[in-house]
């Protein structure tokens, strides 16, 4: 099947029950047995949930995956995956990504004796400048938050050479819709489900995919024993979101190429951070692994000055100061006090972090009215 017709049927079957053509949602904390160990397949609902299995089910028929499982939160995803650690493995990362990997990375794991290494992965060459036999994982995220830089997924998995770390991608920007990482050499990929795979700003989960059954089992594992599951009434959210994902992410890429092109152009605009651009370093690097660009871009204001960043933000209309990104409605933000203030400002700095560095998550609005909003805002 096709991807349109994978996000509308794949695990979901009418209930065979009543012929409800959507997913039942199973509000239910355990299962009637009728016997010790005999059941319906189905026995304590932290362990598995029939709604549940029909979105995990999907999301890894998205990804060409074999196994999927669905957590509370994006960052319960990454816990899980980061559980499969040991004191002394080492972890390279990319040096530009979500301020709460950093977090959970630097605060928390970090405290049991793993090391994390941040390098500039868009150049994959970079990664053997790290990469020992202590290496357990390497953690990409591509397009990067905030700063859209592309990390070539097939070349860091040849430089990897005859090494084995576990090749971790999130996701989440480019959505299974635009990028397939299982299919360039990754072995896990992480999403925060919150973002483009509900797509309504009403639901936060997190997922993992991967094709190997011992990563699989280690996750389950993980899922099970920790317990940070989702209910079933928002894995239905996300079930429903899903259905809509192809048809949502055509217009975000549509008005996102809009909007960067107008931002390009604009007085006022020191540089615009967005792949589909011809002059972004990853362009034809993102042109190869993605179907599109995506809705997700970062643009710096002349002179770099934060009050003036600050008009901007406080200054539209439609585009709504919040955290988060992949709704339909636009989204605008600071990363440097918002979404990435967990990360010192010396290594936010470094990435290009500045204070008048502004994110946008464009929406599936009229991008004509989009563009009037950012006009105005920018005019003040």
């Amino acid at each position: 099947m096709k991807f349109a017709t994978k996000a509308i049927h794949a695990g979901q079957e009418p209930d065979p029950t009543t012929g409800a053509i959507m997913t039942p949602i199973y509000q239910t904390s355990t299962y009637v047995q009728a016997a010790p160990g005999d059941h319906k397949g189905y026995e304590y609902a932290r362990t598995q949930n029939p709604t549940r299995t029909a979105l995990e089910t999907n999301l890894a028929a998205l990804e060409n995956g074999n196994f999927a499982y669905c957590f509370g939160s994006g960052m319960a995803a990454t816990d899980s995956v980061a559980r499969m650690l040991l004191p002394g493995d080492e972890v390279i990362a990319t040096n530009d990504l979500y301020g709460g990997s950093y977090r959970i990375f630097t605060k928390v794991f970090a405290r049991y004796g793993i090391k994390f290494i941040f390098t500039d992965l868009s150049d994959a060459s970079n990664l053997k400048k790290h990469l020992n036999d202590k290496t357990k994982m390497i953690w990409v995220e591509t397009p990067t938050n905030p700063m859209l830089n592309i990390i070539d997924i097939a070349e860091i998995k040849n430089q990897m050479g005859s090494s084995s770390p576990l090749l971790v991608v999130d996701n989440t920007f480019a959505s299974p819709y635009l990028q397939n990482p299982l299919d360039l050499g990754a072995d896990i990929i992480v999403h925060s489900a919150t973002k483009y795979l509900g797509g309504h700003s009403d639901v936060v989960m997190g997922a993992v995919i991967c094709k190997d059954a011992k990563i699989a089992e280690q996750i389950k594992f993980f899922q099970n024993s920790c317990g940070a599951v989702p209910g079933p009434h928002d894995v239905f959210l996300v079930l429903r979101g899903i259905k809509t994902l192809h048809v949502r992410m055509d217009r975000h890429c549509e008005n996102g190429m809009k909007i960067a092109n107008y931002l390009v152009n604009h007085p006022r605009v020191d540089r615009v951070y967005f792949p589909g651009l011809p002059t972004h370093p990853g362009h034809a690097v993102a042109a190869k692994q993605m179907k599109k660009f995506g809705g997700m871009m970062s643009f710096s204001l002349k002179g770099d000055n934060y009050n003036d960043a600050l008009k901007v933000l406080t200054s539209t209309h439609l585009f709504s100061l919040a955290e988060s990104l992949g709704g339909v409605e636009s989204l605008i933000g600071h990363p440097a006090s918002m979404t990435h203030a967990s990360i010192p400002k010396e290594e936010r700095e470094k990435t290009g972090v500045v204070d008048s560095l502004i994110r946008l998550s464009v929406g599936i609005e009229d991008a004509d009215d989009l563009i009037k909003d950012l006009e105005q805002a920018l005019a003040k």
